[in-house]
């Protein structure tokens, strides 16, 4: 469908980077249920904070797929460009800049979409990290810090002048976070003023959402996130809608079963039997949030401490699903 340096990407679908979420479980889920590329959490730039459990985890891409995306944040150009090359040696073929993060721990360190205040830094940044490896790198920014400084196209024209090869657009400022209307605007007069591929992100939950945008737009791809949390096969349906125009049915109540202790286990095994099982909890929830009964099914999931005991609630309540009709 389009390229990024030497890797055809030949999905209009990406998952986005997100943080707590992407990790290499759902992400290796993601690309085997029609993602064409997915993108790591976010990774901090001082590499001096790399041996903590949570950034090992993190710069874990173990038996990935090509091209394998790593997202690295922060405000200093030449710790960026440090923490590019030491990606690379580790195995990333695509680095990712976070110019895009809108949460307060990270705005207060000077990252994130707290950069879009600084072109001049913009500038730096981009032009270390890009001199700095010989893979591609990438970019991911906001329409700007508010609503009344919307420089979104600006910085696109400056990741463009430093060598950035694609570069992801959310439709919304820093200032409003994840609220309000999506700018499909700017993400238009973007696509329009750049000659890179450009991937349209924010508030893109179904299928038809998706080839408006990409009309409208005239976006290469779209990132969806959110809407992937506890929905992965989202990922399929939009693919399938884009390439063939038609929906696909939505996936049978065994292939659901199946795709939740795909990546339950998954959990398990990269984590660990005590964290495993802890962070397992918050994905099941996004499975079952929708169903009738998974409120009440969650509040006990929260309960259990072992791995079998979830697998053992997980079977009984898609047996009890199959039995009634509902969810129990």
């Amino acid at each position: 469908m389009f390229r990024i340096g030497p890797y055809t990407i030949d999905s209009q679908v990406i998952l986005a980077p997100m943080a707590g979420v992407t990790d290499r479980p759902f992400r290796q889920l993601c690309r085997r249920l029609g993602a064409g590329m997915v993108v790591s959490e976010m990774v901090t730039s001082d590499t001096r904070l790399w041996n903590s459990r949570k950034s090992i985890n993190r710069l874990n891409h173990t038996g990935e797929p090509e091209p394998r995306s790593v997202q690295i944040a922060g405000g200093d150009p030449e710790m960026m460009a440090q923490a590019a090359r030491m990606n690379v040696k580790r195995g990333a073929q695509i680095i990712d800049i976070n110019m895009g993060c809108p949460a307060k721990k990270v705005c207060n360190k000077a990252a994130g979409s707290a950069l879009l205040q600084d072109e001049p830094l913009v500038r730096s940044i981009l032009q270390a990290v890009v001199g700095a490896v010989d893979v591609p790198v990438t970019l991911k920014i906001r329409t700007g810090w508010n609503t009344s400084n919307r420089n979104g196209l600006n910085v696109a024209k400056i990741a463009e002048d430093a060598g950035i090869s694609a570069l992801a657009v959310h439709g919304r400022t820093r200032a409003c976070s994840y609220k309000g209307e999506v700018e499909y605007d700017t993400i238009r007069d973007i696509k329009q003023a750049v000659s890179l591929p450009v991937f349209a992100n924010g508030d893109i939950r179904t299928p038809e959402q998706a080839r408006a945008v990409l009309e409208y737009t005239g976006a290469d791809a779209v990132m969806i996130g959110r809407a992937a949390q506890g929905r992965p096969w989202v990922l399929r349906e939009i693919d399938h809608f884009l390439r063939f125009g038609r929906r696909l049915e939505a996936p049978p109540l065994a292939e659901i079963k199946g795709i939740l202790l795909e990546h339950v286990q998954g959990l398990h095994q990269f984590y660990g039997d005590y964290m495993g099982v802890r962070i397992a909890r918050k994905h099941v929830g996004w499975y079952l949030q929708a169903e009738q009964g998974g409120n009440c099914f969650r509040q006990a999931f929260n309960q259990l401490e072992t791995a079998d005991d979830q697998f053992a609630a997980i079977h009984d309540f898609f047996a009890q699903w199959a039995q009634s009709g509902t969810a129990a």
